[in-house]
């Protein structure tokens, strides 16, 4: 049987269940997920292995009209995934009331065959679930319409095999044993994040990023220090908490959750330092891997 490769991009809206969807197909959870919007930076590719195909699928940020350096480098790399797409998996959340001008005007005039999924089906009536793919049937003329719940995994099966049908032979694209093309480092420094959208409100989440500074593999431990930069002195404090409470909180979660993710026992040294308005400054986002 001859070998099926390509590329899958997923794309939509903040919030609307991309990376839920992504760790689904792939069958590990290398996305973060969290209930607030834009928790997804990067694009991250998961990689589904079989015998005879190789899927390589993209999370990436949801699509919004950037106001900053830091937004426009992450619609950056939703174009990024665009270009080099065999196929298209568009996430739209049952919720949105049909506000998808920010998709469709990223998508354009580009003719890439597409999927939609209609998500979080669990949580609407049959007509809402309706109207929403006649809506989508109406402005994209999809490939298919799917009416999903990637929380609970529902219809999800029948996906798999209309994807295969759309990609093209090829030999692999990675290694058969690879699941992403990302770095340990990099998942950790997800981690920590992921916990720090968890732990604070308001701007707190949005003004982090976490940088991995040393990672130490021992035979029994893994041996870990992070940064944790924010933009004012005011989020440092928050961020700290009273006697270095919110710091150990966070910190004890990303710990447990990354000996989870690298299956040994982990040593993990939180560091929080103040880089003014490092959202904005094109250095500090190349530092960060978000210019190229």
């Amino acid at each position: 049987m001859a070998h099926k490769a390509g590329f899958v991009s997923i794309i939509g809206k903040p919030n609307a269940g991309k990376s839920t969807l992504m760790n689904v197909l792939v069958g590990e959870r290398l996305s973060i997920i969290t209930p607030k919007a834009q928790t997804t930076r990067h694009r991250i590719l998961g990689i589904l292995n079989e015998p005879d195909y190789q899927i390589v699928f993209s999370d990436t940020p949801g699509i919004i009209k950037p106001k900053y350096s830091l937004q426009e480098s992450m619609m950056s790399f939703v174009n990024g995934s665009l270009t080099d797409a065999d196929l298209l998996l568009l996430v739209s959340d049952i919720n949105e009331k049909h506000d998808e001008t920010d998709v469709l005007e990223k998508l354009g005039s580009r003719d890439i065959p597409t999927i939609v999924l209609i998500n979080k089906i669990d949580q609407a009536s049959q007509e809402q679930v309706e109207e929403k793919i006649a809506f989508w049937q109406d402005k994209l003329k999809p490939l298919a319409i799917y009416a999903i719940s990637a929380l609970h995994k529902a219809n999800i099966d029948g996906l798999l095999e209309k994807i295969l049908e759309q990609l093209p032979e090829h030999p692999p694209y990675y290694d058969k044993e690879e699941l992403s093309d990302r770095s340990e480092r990099f998942f950790i420094s997800e981690i920590i994040r992921e916990k720090i959208f968890n732990n604070y409100q308001k701007e707190i989440p949005y003004s982090t990023e976490v940088v991995i500074t040393a990672f130490s593999e021992e035979e029994k431990i893994n041996r870990i220090s992070a940064e944790i930069i924010v933009e004012r002195d005011s989020q440092k404090n928050i961020l700290i908490g009273k006697a270095g409470s919110m710091l150990k909180k966070v910190g004890t979660e990303a710990r447990l959750e990354a000996e989870k993710f690298l299956g040994k026992k982990v040593f993990l040294e939180l560091f929080v330092k103040v880089v003014p308005d490092w959202r904005s400054k094109k250095a500090q986002l190349r530092r960060f891997g978000y210019e190229n």
